[in-house]
């Protein structure tokens, strides 16, 4: 079976980080949290804002109802 030798070294690397905080998915996350912090890139949340929902009739904006139209 090919090997792709790049993903083996990232897979050798993420092995290695997880050993240096015995695989403990806490330190690793409060480890990652605290790198993403120090970064001083800005973070950005790809999430919903709250109340705004799809629908396949039209898209609610609170209680207000807009319809899609292709005219």
């Amino acid at each position: 079976m090919w090997k792709d030798e790049i993903v083996e070294e990232i897979h050798q690397i993420r092995e290695t980080y997880a050993k240096s905080f015995n695989d403990d998915l806490n330190a690793i996350f409060e480890d990652l949290r605290k790198k993403q912090a120090e970064s001083g890139r800005e973070v950005v949340t790809l999430s919903r804002k709250p109340g705004l929902k799809t629908r396949w009739s039209g898209r609610y904006v609170g209680d207000e109802v807009k319809e899609n139209s292709h005219s």
